[in-house]
């Protein structure tokens, strides 16, 4: 999907839902994988280290394939921006590769640091990007 000229840029309420359903989805999905994980590693004792740690790493590489895949993907979106009829490009509109898709996610970490002032960035820039979205050169639009 190209977006040539007239670009809607997403605002910060569906970006907002968007997240919201996606954080549900990566919720429910760690949940059940942080089970199995107890169930196959054991709870008790060094079990429950490794159970916690295994835990962590999962739900980050889970976190990762989620968003990256589906936002490199011919869709550009995750089941939160579908739902919310929103798009990730690069500057230009045009599709993302699996590579800037995963600069965008891991560099959600920096806005969200600082009471979260990377992401609130979108209210005030003039393509509604976070700071994440500058940092990997991508926009949200809405379709």
């Amino acid at each position: 999907m190209t977006y040539d000229s007239g670009l809607k840029y997403a605002g910060i309420g569906k970006r907002f839902l968007a997240a919201f359903i996606d954080g549900i989805i990566l919720s429910l999905v760690g949940t059940i994988v942080n089970v199995i994980l107890a169930v196959v590693l054991g709870r008790g004792g060094d079990g429950a280290s490794a159970t916690q740690a295994a835990g962590s790493l999962v739900s980050l590489l889970i976190g990762w394939a989620y968003f990256a895949i589906q936002e490199s993907s011919p869709k550009q979106a995750t089941i939160g921006k579908q739902a919310m009829g929103l798009v990730v490009t690069d500057i230009e509109g045009q599709p993302i590769s699996f590579a800037k898709a995963s600069i965008r996610h891991f560099s959600k970490i920096l806005s969200a640091l600082i009471l979260m002032i990377g992401y609130i960035m979108a209210l005030f820039t003039e393509k509604k990007q976070a700071l994440h979205d500058m940092i990997a050169g991508t926009l949200v639009l809405q379709k």
